[in-house]
């Protein structure tokens, strides 16, 4: 499974993507809000820093706003990836915009069947939003499941992209069910790594190598 961050906080990025952790990046209208920052100049120091795919959003609703601003934001960088609302006008630019060599992502999936159009119309990747799902009393990773089976089932290359990840439980899932990316809050992607017997552990090795009265080097 590839890891994305959900975030548009440089200093974040820079320090999950040094450790080697990160495969791409995601953003959208409210994280760059939330980052206070002109959204050109920090998508700009972000596609610097990763090598992978960064999702730019656009806030058009018709096609050809959605096409206008795609143009605007593909410019930025190479790795750029555009992201679009899952709308008859989203998946027109979809297929106009991945039939230009454009990567793109088609988000606020709620259903299979949303799914399966938007991978009909070469969307690189689909961001089926689970935490959402979740909060209506609905389950989030069944629909992951459904999307598996559906484009497994007639060999869609679009790659499922878990998005609205509130949990570590929701990684394990998702990655059990077969999605192929899970694009995950910092403080989440940093919490995976943690574990109440691993900091047990590591106490009972400190406590016993102070013992010994030993040093490395």
């Amino acid at each position: 499974m590839k890891f994305f961050v959900d975030t548009a906080d440089v200093k974040e990025i820079r320090e999950l993507n040094d450790i080697g952790l990160l495969d791409g990046v995601t953003t959208n209208p409210s994280l760059i809000l939330k980052s206070g920052r002109d959204i050109f100049e920090v998508t700009k120091e972000i596609c610097a820093i990763v090598s992978g795919p960064v999702s730019a959003e656009v806030t058009a609703m018709d096609y050809d706003g959605m096409m206008r601003e795609a143009a605007v934001l593909a410019k930025i960088a190479d790795n750029i990836c555009i992201k679009l609302p899952l709308t008859f006008d989203g998946l027109k630019a979809c297929k106009a915009l991945t039939s230009a060599g454009h990567k793109t992502n088609v988000t606020l999936c709620f259903s299979a069947v949303q799914a399966l159009l938007a991978a009909k119309a070469g969307a690189t990747f689909i961001s089926p939003f689970i935490g959402r799902l979740d909060d209506t009393g609905l389950d989030g990773m069944e629909l992951i499941g459904e999307i598996r089976q559906i484009y497994d089932n007639y060999g869609f290359a679009t790659e499922i992209l878990a998005a609205s990840i509130r949990t570590i439980n929701h990684v394990k899932q998702a990655a059990l069910i077969g999605a192929d990316v899970a694009t995950v809050p910092p403080a989440t992607l940093k919490a995976l790594v943690k574990h109440p017997l691993t900091d047990k552990g590591l106490e009972q090795f400190t406590a016993d190598w102070a013992k010994t009265g030993q040093k490395i080097g």
